[in-house]
């Protein structure tokens, strides 16, 4: 489910996607990239490039294979605390009924 987030500050607006990111699984670290998430960029592939060395390029997979589970949820509650708040009810209601904290 895809949601809507604005900054009120400069009145851009983000979409982001809640639950399972298919493209972190199949592309590591490149979406957070593409998304200008440094932070998480840097992250994901300090970590694939740490489990990499070990396994001879297998651990690359798994690292991707784990933050597929989470890295959207991250990425909105970076968006969130920057000031980025719902930009229709449809994307206020979903966030709370994934339970995020969405400040008034």
């Amino acid at each position: 489910m895809m949601i809507n987030l604005v900054d009120p500050k400069t009145n851009v607006t983000k979409k982001a996607k809640i639950g399972f990111s298919w493209t972190t699984f199949f592309f590591g670290f490149f979406p957070a990239v593409f998304r200008e998430d440094w932070k998480w960029a840097a992250i994901i592939f300090i970590i694939e490039m740490i489990a990499t060395v070990p396994t001879l390029g297998f651990g690359f997979s798994i690292v991707g294979i784990i933050f597929s589970f989470f890295y959207n949820r991250l990425y909105i509650k970076d968006l969130l605390a920057k000031g980025y708040v719902p930009a229709d009810e449809y994307s206020k209601n979903s966030l709370i009924n994934k339970n995020f904290e969405i400040k008034a």
